[in-house]
């Protein structure tokens, strides 16, 4: 995921396109182990060489959040040998201070360096911030039908139906 495969539609909507990866993992159910991505996108374990899964694509969403909010990526350098090094250690200037403390850990969170300590979709589905988000923009009808189509579907649906 990188901000060049997020698109917004003419009603407004933003969708996401260009799964490239995650097309290929979720019909192996295997851990992927080529290097593929944009160089600031790319998570600890893909530039470590080790096999990686879908917490890359949470790391990546890290990167997007930040960039959203910091208008730049958190991770920069002059040279490819920085700018890895810089992503395996994770080390990058803090989101500035006109966010919140939830978003702030929310970035936090997707940028863990080590894949385990990252949090699944629905993990970040349910995250307060996340959750008030979803119910202040999105009719019950419209998260009904969002998420219908997904394997989330009976969580979500669960989660929003009060």
């Amino acid at each position: 995921m990188k901000g060049q495969n997020i698109f917004l539609t003419k009603a407004n909507l933003v969708k996401l396109g260009d799964f490239g990866i995650a097309r290929v993992l979720s019909s192996t159910r295997e851990n992927a182990k080529t290097m593929v991505g944009t160089p600031y996108y790319l998570s600890p374990e893909i530039i470590n060489g080790k096999s990686y899964s879908f917490k890359s694509d949470i790391w990546s969403l890290g990167v997007v959040l930040y960039e959203l909010c910091a208008l730049k990526p958190p991770f920069d350098a002059q040279s490819l040998t920085f700018l890895a090094m810089k992503i395996i250690k994770g080390q990058y200037s803090p989101v500035p201070s006109q966010f919140s403390r939830e978003l702030k850990n929310l970035v936090a969170t997707l940028l863990q360096v080590e894949p385990l300590k990252r949090p699944t979709v629905n993990e970040i589905l349910k995250f307060p911030l996340i959750q008030n988000r979803i119910q202040n923009f999105l009719s019950k009808s419209v998260k009904l039908q969002e998420f219908s189509h997904t394997v989330l579907h009976k969580q979500v649906k669960s989660i929003f139906l009060y």
